[in-house]
């Protein structure tokens, strides 16, 4: 199963283009229902881990499947995707042009490939472990993480309770809120933000972007507990992993502060 990123890019980049192709399409055209923890699905995200799930499988039928749409308990198999066939669906259901396809690829409950596809930015980063990362074929270096007054940060919805549990304190750098878990961490490791605090990521919203990180150097600080390596069996549909991911080492002890007030 461990291959380069050329080989996933050349077996993946038919049914990611797919996917993504019939989302821009349904992207301002297509309503949404209230799942029943509150968030939002459309039929388009149910299409689109329909067909994702189905060509994994048919091209990979020993592999196991994790999908936030899907089956939400860790597989046995030794290897195992984790998709999130739309990370995102509140932007993509209020016209907001801002969503990811993640796709992660787990052996033994730890993320070896990576493949973030966001359609409406046409970007496609793609990770190997101990390969680095590509971004539209590039070559991406570490991220240079110096604060500046126009440097940024971003935060998800639920972590902004720190800007009132430390109200008497300036946040070292500008803010951002994208509202996409997984290319809020992607952020960091493109250099378009020098930390990102999420407060309760899935599983499916991390995996790709974890390996990301952790390929160009950037440190991610758990603020409960690992989400890896995964254990088999594990139902995680309503398990969180809040952490905070930096571009740079030195920048932990600045960014840390703000992350512990959301574990008060």
């Amino acid at each position: 199963m461990k291959q380069t990123i050329a080989a996933w890019q050349e077996q993946l980049s038919p049914l990611m283009e797919h996917v993504a192709t019939r989302q821009m399409e349904d992207f301002g055209h297509i309503g949404a229902e209230r799942k029943a923890d509150g968030s939002l699905i459309t039929a388009c995200d149910r299409w689109s881990d329909r067909t994702i799930s189905q060509w994994l499988h048919n091209h990979f039928p020993a592999t196991g499947l994790l999908s936030e749409e899907g089956n939400t308990r860790v597989p046995d198999e030794e290897w195992a995707w984790v998709l999130d066939p739309l990370d995102g669906t509140t932007n993509f259901t209020y016209g907001i042009p801002h969503w990811t396809i993640s796709l992660a690829l787990l052996h033994q409950g730890r993320p070896m490939m990576g493949w973030l596809e966001v359609p409406p930015l046409r970007q496609r980063l793609i990770a190997v472990r101990g390969e680095g990362v590509q971004l539209n074929g590039r070559r991406l270096e570490p991220p240079i993480g110096v604060i500046s007054p126009n440097a940024c940060a971003s935060l998800c919805t639920r972590s902004m309770v720190i800007l009132q549990r430390r109200a008497n304190q300036t946040f070292p750098c500008k803010l951002r809120m994208f509202g996409v878990a997984s290319t809020n961490m992607a952020g960091v490791a493109l250099g378009q933000s020098l930390g990102a605090l999420e407060a309760s990521p899935k599983i499916w919203d991390l995996a790709a972007a974890w390996l990301i990180l952790e390929e160009l150097g950037c440190p991610i600080q758990l603020l409960a507990d690992h989400p890896f390596p995964a254990s088999a069996g594990a139902q995680l549909a309503t398990v969180g992993y809040p952490l905070l991911a930096v571009a740079d080492p030195a920048l932990l002890p600045i960014f840390h502060p703000w992350a512990a007030a959301l574990q008060v």
